[in-house]
């Protein structure tokens, strides 16, 4: 139950509601990231059912697990998804060939390179932007708003909306099931935070979904801190 001690109804009704509000003031200026883990599908599902070509944008990076291709192909063919693929300047191949293995040797510029410029970039076309972070999810999300004017290194501003910033993992899973929303296969392994496979494990901390993520180096990519007017590779 959230700080406001909104039930999941209560919940659910408010972030219908923050979503047809949002969409009204932006228009088709609009898209959904999504990374296709449980959130995302959620806040999909719930902006699409309002504005059913919204464009989707997934990242990828070309370390993700084969179950993750997988399910956002089976996503998008069911759902129809005006989906967008983004790749990094770099291939895999070309990145290993010329910098090593980054997401050992450097995990933060591995996730500058394949995530966070190349979505700073689309994102600049965009007026509204919708992501499925909660603030359960880890302690550097424990301040996130619902809604956020945020900074891309373009100098212009993006409105950043999260409608689950206050649900819990069971209001996320209580929401899929009663909508008939199929769930990445990952998480019957026991996976809480799914990210790119090298860089990803089974949680070391069963009250920290994230601690799977970098071996517990960090929590963040990079993407969700406002990047540094002097540099946007200094947040990654």
């Amino acid at each position: 139950m959230s700080e406001f001690a909104l039930t999941y109804q209560q919940k659910v009704a408010a972030a219908h509601a923050l979503v047809e509000l949002e969409l009204e003031r932006g228009g088709t200026d609009v898209c959904v990231t999504s990374s296709f883990q449980a959130e995302d599908v959620v806040v999909l599902q719930m902006v699409r059912q309002i504005l059913p070509e919204v464009p989707v944008i997934f990242l990828d990076t070309g370390y993700h697990f084969a179950e993750v291709y997988s399910y956002r192909d089976a996503m998008a063919r069911t759902w129809s998804l005006n989906l967008t693929s983004l790749q990094p300047e770099l291939t895999v191949a070309e990145q290993e060939s010329k910098f090593g293995i980054l997401n050992q040797s450097d995990p933060g510029r591995c996730c500058g390179m394949r995530k966070v410029t190349p979505l700073f970039a689309a994102l600049d076309q965009y007026r509204l932007w919708f992501t499925g972070l909660r603030r359960e999810q880890a302690k550097s999300r424990a301040a996130l708003q619902i809604v956020e004017d945020f900074r891309l290194p373009t100098g212009r501003d993006i409105r950043k909306i999260s409608p689950l910033t206050d649900w819990t993992t069971k209001d996320v899973w209580s929401f899929a099931a009663e909508q008939g929303i199929p769930l990445l296969s990952l998480y019957d392994k026991g996976y809480s935070s799914i990210g790119c496979e090298p860089c990803t494990s089974l949680p070391m901390d069963p009250n920290d979904p994230r601690s799977g993520r970098w071996g517990g180096q960090k929590q963040e990519c990079g993407i969700h801190l406002q990047p540094s007017r002097s540099s946007e590779q200094e947040s990654v």
